[in-house]
């Protein structure tokens, strides 16, 4: 009877139903984990993806531009006149966003450089899309602005002043293709100084006049085009006066004489004497750019002569060459060099460690030091070559042992101001090639000095062209390259590969 009691106490374990076991078993506790892991992972990814897409949309520098040739990135000097914009400035762009982006990935490009602008502005620059045929009226608002020609690509404005901005200001095309086909096939884009410049010159109320004589066999084609562009992208206003017919402006800041082929007549050097002296206020600058060039040899200028001797200076008779290996351009001709700057117009220079380049140069003499002073300058081991020189002339004997002027400026005090006389003793230093080439500070020298004789705060405006044709991703380096090779084909997988090994030995002694 105990017995069967006892038995009887015992309960019968039941066995866990089917469905329950499969919840309890370790094959679905561990696939359940992966699952919930996998599935935050994923959760965990995209969030992230939502919270940088936003940031990027709300502050655009975030993006970042791993072109070789930073395609998608501002300049320094985009970003450091965005950053002292003070004035509110608004370009609308005369098409849809849609049409506009859709025209070739350069237009994407430049619709992605204006965001980093406007965002690099603090609010100052902005840009909306406007359709004109949706809004008629746009195009009466500006009547200045060319709405003849499909070329207009929209309109910059400040206040009350506007400016209106081609399509070909703001984007580079193949002129071949263009001529034979009569479409643009685009090759790059300039919005950056297509907006800076176009920002600078509605922001400027009170332009500074540069006038430009002519009438002395000077030539815009191949001669002070590039310098008058220089001037115009940064906000002068540029008159061409011949005296002639006309006169100087007397509100005229600046009067450049670019590379005459002939001597002024005694009326023209009469009246720009005249002009410097200013009624005795003086307060204005000549740059005179020599006409150094050996094919015509030694042109005799004795009344321009007279007016660089009035402001101790001198032009040499004869070619400036270089013997120091460290200022000859990759050691070629003797007439190319590479310039040291002096103590004058330096400061606001973004590097004093890029050259100013020189070709075929006369050279200046520095008579009065009282007076004159030198700004750009050759080696120690620099001399002149006479124009008469003979066969037997001995260039190294004729080696200076100083440094020679190149440009130099001659100051003359009135009462209240001061009027300069700038030289520089070539004219090739100062054309278009070598004012547009990068790798060299012609431009921006030139700008520096213009800027700071006429005390404009602004810094030289010099912005390259941007062009995503062969924008391809790249390493800044070899270093930098090897390492990524490393960490992509060996570093990543070997711990992924670690780490599933760990992972499955943990699970496998469970």
């Amino acid at each position: 009877m105990a017995e069967k009691n006892e038995k009887t106490s015992v309960k019968t374990e039941k066995k866990p139903s089917k469905p329950k076991a499969l919840l309890q078993s370790r094959k679905m506790r561990h696939g359940s984990l992966a699952v919930i892991l996998t599935a935050v992972g994923v959760a965990v990814v995209v969030l992230l993806n939502v919270v940088v897409g936003l940031l990027v949309d709300r502050f655009p520098e975030l993006k970042a531009d791993l072109t070789a040739n930073k395609a998608f990135a501002l300049s320094n000097d985009t970003k450091d006149y965005m950053s002292r914009l003070t004035k509110d400035v608004k370009l609308h762009i005369v098409a849809s966003e849609e049409d506009f982006t859709s025209v070739s990935t350069h237009f994407v490009q430049a619709k992605n450089l204006l965001d980093k602008m406007a965002s690099a502005s603090n609010g100052k620059f902005t840009y909306d899309f406007v359709d004109t045929t949706e809004n008629p009226q746009f195009a009466q608002d500006y009547p200045n602005v060319n709405w003849k020609t499909n070329d207009t690509m929209g309109v910059m404005v400040c206040g009350k002043q506007y400016k209106g901005l081609s399509v070909t200001d703001c984007f580079t095309y193949d002129e071949e293709y263009f001529n034979s086909m009569g479409v643009y096939q685009w090759t790059g884009t300039t919005i950056e100084q297509a907006v800076v410049k176009a920002a600078l010159d509605v922001t400027t109320e009170n332009k500074v006049i540069v006038d430009v004589m002519t009438g002395e066999g000077e030539n815009s084609d191949d001669g002070y085009g590039g310098v008058t562009a220089l001037l115009t992208d940064n906000a002068y206003q540029v008159n061409e006066v011949s005296l002639l017919t006309g006169t100087l402006d007397k509100d005229a800041r600046f009067v450049l004489l670019f590379a005459p082929e002939r001597d002024l007549s005694d009326e023209a050097a009469a009246a720009l004497q005249k002009w410097l002296e200013n009624d005795g206020k003086y307060g204005k600058t000549l740059i005179y750019v020599a006409n150094a060039d050996p094919r015509l040899g030694e042109i005799k200028t004795p009344n321009i002569d007279a007016i660089l001797s009035d402001y101790g200076m001198a032009l040499n008779k004869g070619m400036l060459y270089e013997t120091d290996p460290n200022h000859r351009l990759n050691n070629t001709t003797p007439y190319v060099s590479l310039l040291d700057y002096t103590d004058y117009y330096t400061e606001k220079l973004s590097s004093q460690n890029v050259f100013v380049v020189n070709e075929y140069a006369l050279g200046v003499t520095i008579k009065d030091e009282n007076t004159a002073h030198a700004l750009l300058q050759s080696s120690d081991k620099a001399g002149i070559l006479p124009f008469d020189a003979g066969d037997d002339f001995d260039a190294e004997a004729n080696i200076t042992g100083k440094p020679i002027p190149v440009a130099a400026e001659g100051v003359k005090a009135g009462t209240e101001q001061s009027s300069n006389v700038v030289v520089f003793s070539s004219k090739a230093m100062l054309l278009s090639a070598d004012l547009n080439y990068p790798s060299f500070n012609n431009a921006e020298y030139f700008m520096t000095l213009v800027n700071t004789i006429a005390d404009k705060e602004d810094n030289a405006v010099i912005i390259e062209s941007k062009t995503i044709d062969n924008a391809t991703l790249g390493a800044p380096s070899a270093t930098a390259s090897n390492a990524m090779m490393i960490l992509f084909m060996f570093v990543i997988p070997a711990a992924v590969l670690a780490t599933g090994i760990v992972l499955w030995m943990r699970r496998r002694n469970r």
